[in-house]
């Protein structure tokens, strides 16, 4: 009768195929975490900028609930995120505007839109924050200032 056990046993492999699969998995390695940090790097940066445009609507929902206060607004945005190094910068700024085909079209407060109405007042508040990569990318500056806008009709 043969022997069940010593029939299942695989046949070792020769030793030149655990080297290959070892240089093979050395070369590849590397690579692989390059494409991780890669990856990382750039989920990281639109992480970054969905917070960044955030900052900036919480400014700008701020400004339109509550009387003009530069300072307040610029608060308001660095307070709305924890992420570190977010600042409103330019500063919080108005302007008057008259809305023609769904875009705005910046003119004087004093002056009379198309169609005979008055321009509204609106709140342009910016935010940004300096994103720094894990890597240098070829063609990209290092670092990297993630910036957001966001305009509110105040008035």
């Amino acid at each position: 009768m043969k022997d069940l056990f010593h029939a299942s046993r695989p046949a070792r492999q020769p030793s030149s195929d655990l080297g290959t699969a070892s240089i093979e998995f050395a070369l590849i390695v590397p690579l692989l975490a390059l494409m991780v940090a890669g990856l990382f790097d750039l989920g990281y940066a639109a992480y970054e900028s969905m917070v960044v445009q955030a900052a900036a609507e919480a400014g700008a929902q701020y400004a339109s609930t509550n009387t003009w206060n530069a300072t307040a607004i610029a608060n308001a945005v660095t307070s709305s995120t924890e992420l570190s190094g977010i600042s409103a910068t330019p500063a919080p700024s108005q302007f008057c505007a008259c809305a023609t085909g769904g875009t705005l079209a910046a003119v004087s407060c004093i002056s009379t839109c198309t169609g005979g109405g008055t321009p509204g007042t609106y709140g342009l508040i910016n935010a940004q924050v300096t994103h720094y990569n894990l890597l240098p990318y070829p063609g990209l500056s290092y670092p990297t200032t993630i910036t957001a806008q966001a305009r509110r009709r105040l008035q």
